[in-house]
């Protein structure tokens, strides 16, 4: 290889480089590289303390936070931290955390406004089903990343239920799929979700409510179709999540090596399902306080549970019953049907969140990380409920909410 060959190629590199960081928040604005901090003046820094700190993964007392324009750039006690800052907040008897990030929403199709989500605690929400949107937000506005219409096969769900439109594009071949992955993928998805949802769960939300659709059963797409999104969109550096409620949508996203399940299954499923999805570590998203009314939910989880599987906080924003924000009733469920202690739950909903995005160290308290807190009075472990109520909000280092100084 010639000189000019290599430096074409070295610059071909980057751009695909860029192109991809640039898909996972960095365009959007999410402080990420160190930029934000070295370009803060000195009295821009804020210091925030509160009796107690959940960094995202251990509850710490003693400690406080500093923040330089978008960026966290340091943890510590107030006293080594105090002469760092120009600006102090204490905030007294009250827990300061990351904000939460939402793993399952619907958003942009329901038109739900994303300032309200935000001074709710929630600072970064995944949309998995509506208009395709480039990352956008986080300073000052909701991190907003989008999967973009779910993937299905002609007159399957969710086109069987809601009909046509932007919530749902079909691929009826590999080669359909692949191109539509790319497409997706190229509009700025953050990953790929597919239907994979025959219909007729008892209990499901999808079968609830809505007129005019068709009768299940629904089609399914093909083992080879399945596996062909799986396999672009991880050649793309994009896992897919599956909607699925039942035995034979699992067994074919297990089959075609999906990701994610962006459900616990509403109906019972085997002990074969349920170990072949832990043994090929699928993460779950939770979505329990939406599915409360499945048959399966409670056995499902507790299996899954029991045998290890992950699971990730998603309560399904926009579902009619579910709060614009923090869902403490998730989160009850989640310990209730899991077994999880309020110190998982918590984690399910920021650091592991934000490893499950990519985007480490999003969803933690600590340097490096953008500025994405939120403060509760009181204390979260012994109350979830007052996560619903936030009287602290702060995204991407600028103050959304302050209830503290009234």
């Amino acid at each position: 290889m010639n000189m000019l060959d290599f430096m074409l190629a070295l610059a071909n590199y980057a751009f695909h480089f860029l192109r991809v960081l640039g898909a996972f928040g960095v365009a959007a604005g999410c402080g990420f590289g160190g930029q934000a901090m070295a370009t803060q003046a000195d009295s821009e820094r804020l210091l925030i303390r509160a009796a107690r700190l959940f960094d995202g993964k251990e509850l710490r007392i003693d400690r406080a936070v500093l923040v330089a324009g978008s960026e966290i750039v340091a943890i510590g006690s107030p006293a080594e931290l105090r002469g760092r800052a120009v600006r102090e907040m204490d905030l007294g008897d009250a827990t300061l955390m990351p904000g939460f990030i939402e793993l399952h929403a619907h958003l942009a199709f329901r038109k739900v406004p994303r300032e309200i989500v935000l001074r709710h605690g929630v600072t970064t929400v995944r949309d998995v089903g509506g208009p395709l949107l480039p990352p956008s937000g986080g300073r000052g506005a909701l991190r907003l990343l989008t999967a973009g219409p779910i993937i299905t096969v002609q007159n399957g769900y969710p086109i069987s239920v809601f009909g046509k439109g932007y919530i749902a594009e079909t691929a009826q071949s590999p080669e359909e799929a692949r191109q539509l992955v790319g497409k997706l993928v190229e509009g700025g998805a953050v990953v790929i979700k597919i239907a994979l949802e025959p219909g007729g769960e008892p209990g499901a939300p999808w079968s609830m409510g809505h007129h005019g659709g068709a009768h299940p059963p629904w089609p399914l797409s093909s083992l080879d179709v399945v596996s062909a999104i799986v396999a672009e969109a991880h050649r793309l550096g994009r896992r897919v999540t599956a909607h699925l409620g039942e035995s034979q949508g699992a067994a074919l996203a297990l089959a075609a090596g999906i990701d994610e399940w962006a459900h616990v299954p509403c109906s019972e499923i085997s002990d074969e399902l349920i170990e072949q999805a832990v043994r090929q570590k699928v993460k779950i998203v939770t979505t329990f306080d939406t599915m409360s009314h499945c048959s399966g939910i409670h056995t499902n989880a507790a299996r899954l549970a029991k045998l290890g599987a992950v699971f990730l906080y998603g309560a399904e924003i926009a579902h009619p019953d579910i709060p614009w924000g923090i869902d403490a009733q998730e989160l009850q469920l989640m310990r209730h049907f899991t077994g999880m202690s309020t110190l998982e739950v918590l984690r399910s909903a920021t650091s592991k969140a934000g490893d499950e995005l990519g985007m480490t160290p999003l969803g933690t308290l600590s340097p490096g990380a953008p500025a994405d807190i939120i403060a509760v009075r009181g204390n979260p472990f012994e109350d979830l409920k007052i996560l619903e109520y936030p009287a602290l909000v702060i995204s991407g280092g600028q103050i959304v909410v302050n209830e503290f100084d009234k």
